[in-house]
């Protein structure tokens, strides 16, 4: 048996080997070396101290993407305590019961965040503290209090010569099961699970980014715009980054595909990691206008002239990302088959991969250039993969998965936690999929999603969703089932509609016709309903499906 090889310590080297290298920065904002996160960490760790924190303590953090958001993840996890990351969008009744189930000790807190706060709804926690410049907002112990009013002075003693490299001495795991992090899928109690992370998951997912992107190192650059409360941005633009040494750049506001595209350019990122809803608002608003023009849909036309427009169409394609990345990687929900066969026929280098929280998250991935159109890869080294199904390769059935990655289970939820396994152990994703010869997965839908068609057919809302969000005039969609039937519920492009007079419930029964003409008869849409704003999200930016759902 080989000896396991902690994550902490991996990250503790890193830091020490980029000491004067550029690590975290807000865009358009202040940035941080290594050597200057360490010394924040280590300040944050005479606090913790103070705070009485112990190994396995819950410490959560709460407030949107920034480099401070970085230092105090480290500080709780290289102190040996368990980082509980929240979505700052969360509702005050959502952060409040999140951080009493995980029975969080100290919480860091945004600005807006602890405006809308009552520290009275939360008695276990020994200490607020501020997000943006570490200041505390309110403690429960005078020496807390005294230790913050004197932390530089506290600092100066405990490293009365200089503070360098060779003072930092973290935390070690020495089990790869021993718990790293709890990430709650949602913040209603009633929807909410605390999903319990061990260290093997985060070193499974670090040793595969390290195999297929060897090239992420000192000298490169990430954007992070994906929320870093939730596994996919919190790994892959954060974590396996401060691992390889490279400089993170955060995108402190919502991101729009404008402020994305202006960050690119500035910044020209070496991998991008992104989910689909920004790579479709990107090819809606830059692509679709320039394809649908009757000249270039002639050219495209022309096997002698298709090509050179194509690569000329990549080449534009590739400056909107900056033009030096080596892959942008999309996951977190379905990305819409158009844009995908597209992106695939001009060779754009993309590929989609899968995971889900409870495998911290990676499940799926395949290189750009071995991807297939409508494929999320193959499963990766260190899950198993199983349909249940009675034919795998034709008959959809949940995925299961065995593993490196898999969760403990979800923290005080013994009942979920059962109900997430098979009797054998398998994991349920709650996810449909096929599996080709070749072993690439295609999604389906979610089970609780699928519907059953007037003969018993498997209805995939997902697919039919896919379908409606490639026109342009449609920003996203969610079908559901009433009375037997089906029924679209639609958010329009309001920008589409600008300028016109067109009545936009007359427009889109055309679109919803034609998007129907190219439906199987029992999966087409009967009715539909305009909806006046954006539907609820999740943290990875999926639809609450379950909030429309009659």
């Amino acid at each position: 048996m080989s000896e396991y090889i902690s994550f902490v310590k991996q990250i503790e080297d890193s830091i020490k080997g980029n000491w004067y290298n550029d690590a975290l920065s807000d865009y358009k904002g202040m940035s941080l070396k290594y050597s200057d996160v360490a010394r924040r960490i280590a300040k944050l760790h005479i606090l913790f101290e103070s705070c009485g924190v112990r190994t396995g303590d819950k410490i959560a953090i709460c407030g949107k993407n920034q480099a401070n958001w970085g230092v105090a993840f480290l500080a709780a996890m290289t102190y040996g305590a368990v980082p509980v990351p929240i979505l700052h969008e969360f509702t005050a009744a959502s952060v409040h019961h999140i951080v009493n189930h995980s029975e969080s000790r100290i919480l860091f807190a945004g600005d807006l965040v602890w405006r809308a706060l009552n520290k009275e709804e939360m008695p276990a926690v020994e200490a607020f503290i501020g997000v943006s410049d570490f200041r505390l907002l309110a403690a429960r112990n005078e020496s807390v209090v005294n230790c913050r009013e004197h932390l530089n002075e506290l600092f100066g003693r405990k490293y009365p010569k200089d503070f360098t490299a060779d003072d930092l001495h973290y935390f070690h795991e020495t089990d790869g099961d021993q718990l790293a992090v709890i990430n709650y899928t949602s913040g209603t109690s009633g929807f909410s699970k605390g999903v319990m992370l061990p260290y093997r998951s985060l070193n499974g997912n670090l040793s595969f980014a390290k195999r297929v992107h060897p090239g992420i190192n000192s000298e490169a650059n990430v954007v992070s715009m994906l929320p870093l409360a939730h596994m996919y941005g919190m790994m892959f633009e954060f974590l396996y980054e401060m691992n390889m040494g490279a400089h993170v750049h955060f995108l402190t506001r919502l991101p729009s595909p404008k402020m994305i595209m202006e960050a690119f350019a500035a910044i020209k990122p070496d991998i991008i990691i992104a989910v689909p809803m920004i790579i479709e608002k990107i090819y809606k608003s830059k692509l679709f206008p320039l394809l649908t023009k009757p000249a270039m849909k002639l050219l495209l036309s022309i096997p002698v002239i298709d090509a050179r427009v194509e690569t000329r169409i990549k080449e534009e394609l590739e400056s909107y990302f900056g033009g030096r990345f080596k892959e942008v990687i999309i996951g977190g929900a379905a990305f819409n088959k158009e844009t995908d066969e597209f992106f695939h026929r001009i060779k754009f280098r993309y590929t989609i991969g899968y995971g889900m929280t409870e495998c911290g998250p990676i499940v799926t991935y395949a290189a750009w250039d071995k991807s297939k159109p409508g494929s999320c890869g193959k499963v990766v080294d260190e899950l198993e993969v199983r349909i249940d199904s009675s034919d795998p390769m034709n008959v959809p059935g949940e995925i299961l998965l065995k593993g490196q990655n898999v969760m403990l289970g979800y923290y005080r939820n013994e009942e979920q936690t059962a109900e997430a396994f098979t009797s054998d152990g398998w994991l349920k994703t709650g996810d449909m999929g096929i599996i080709d010869s070749d072993g690439y997965i295609f999604i389906k839908g979610r089970c609780k999603s699928m519907l059953l068609g007037p003969s018993g057919q498997n209805i995939y809302p997902e697919e039919i969703e896919s379908a409606l969000n490639s026109m342009p005039c449609i920003a996203e969609s969610l079908v559901i089932e009433e009375g037997g039937k089906l029924t679209a519920l639609i958010f329009p492009n309001a920008e589409q509609f600008e300028g016109t007079d067109v009545k936009v419930d007359e427009y889109m029964k055309t679109v919803v016709e034609q998007v129907n003409s190219s439906l199987p008869n029992y999966s087409r849409i009967e009715n539909f309903r305009i909806m006046d704003k954006e539907f609820e999200k999740t943290p990875k930016r999926s639809i609450k499906r379950f909030l429309y759902q009659k």
